[in-house]
């Protein structure tokens, strides 16, 4: 009796070595890919068609490819007929249509203090957001901003388009979204200079009233908010997965399913 248990074991465990060996790729389908990414980075996951970015330190514009890093400063266009999607040193993704420019103003995500800001500004076109809860404990602090509005994000999927007119349409999928009015690009702080003259002291104004201009709404799963040119929000409602559907959305979320099986290795400095 033992030795025909004995026999069956082995049996069993020929066959699946057969099956390895003549199958191979199965062996390796739940192998996750490793991607290494800076703390300071984002890298290039996916592109089909053209991309295009000019760094602030350099004016030359260079053409994306797949594993090319990308860094604070850094402003992308993708071209006609074109989609591109980078990973953050967290595992979170962000993807972006054709016809859409954006700029990196913030990656910081490091273990060893803690922080873990990025903030992406679009000026035109299509962006996705699969924005990860949780990355060693540490929460995110995302936020994803347009001229009219300001997207935070502390782990959820959402997308935002931002029209030509700097209308706008925010669709959550998972989680919640922070949806804020838009304020002005932040400016470079003065240099300092040499000693120079003082005015005397001025009036501090004091608290101000706030107005119907600035607003704030809390957009959750299956929720939408749409946005006029000129910056007033309309309440947020639900949306159904009906009147979503199209090839942009389906595409999301097939690659969503995608990268669940890439790590992050953060090379952390």
């Amino acid at each position: 009796m033992m030795s025909a248990r004995i026999n069956v074991v082995g049996l069993v465990t020929a066959c699946l070595f057969f099956h390895l060996m003549a199958f191979p790729q199965y062996a390796d389908a739940k192998r996750p890919v490793v991607v290494k990414i800076g703390s300071g980075q984002a890298r290039v996951t996916f592109l089909s068609g053209t991309a295009t970015v000019t760094s602030s330190e350099e004016a030359r514009v260079r053409i994306l490819k797949v594993g090319n890093f990308l860094k604070e400063g850094d402003d992308v266009t993708t071209a006609a007929r074109s989609r591109l999607e980078i990973m953050l040193p967290d595992g979170s993704v962000l993807r972006f249509a054709d016809m859409t420019n954006f700029k990196i103003h913030q990656i910081e995500v490091s273990k060893k203090t803690g922080k873990r800001n990025m903030h992406v500004r679009v000026a035109f076109g299509r962006t996705w957001a699969s924005i990860k809860k949780f990355f060693f404990g540490l929460k995110p602090r995302v936020e994803v901003s347009a001229t009219n509005a300001v997207c935070g994000v502390r782990g959820t999927v959402f997308r935002m388009n931002v029209n030509e007119d700097q209308s706008m349409l925010v669709r959550t999928y998972e989680g919640e979204v922070n949806v804020s009015k838009g304020g002005e690009d932040i400016k470079p702080p003065t240099p300092v200079g040499p000693p120079h003259k003082i005015s005397g002291p001025t009036p501090v104004p004091g608290p101000k009233t706030v107005t119907m201009e600035e607003w704030t709404y809390i957009i959750r799963s299956m929720q939408q908010i749409r946005i006029s040119s000129d910056g007033i929000a309309e309440e947020p409602k639900a949306f159904t997965e009906q009147e979503d559907k199209n090839e942009w959305v389906d595409w999301n979320k097939s690659r969503d399913e995608a990268v669940r099986d890439i790590d992050v290795s953060l090379e952390d400095e």
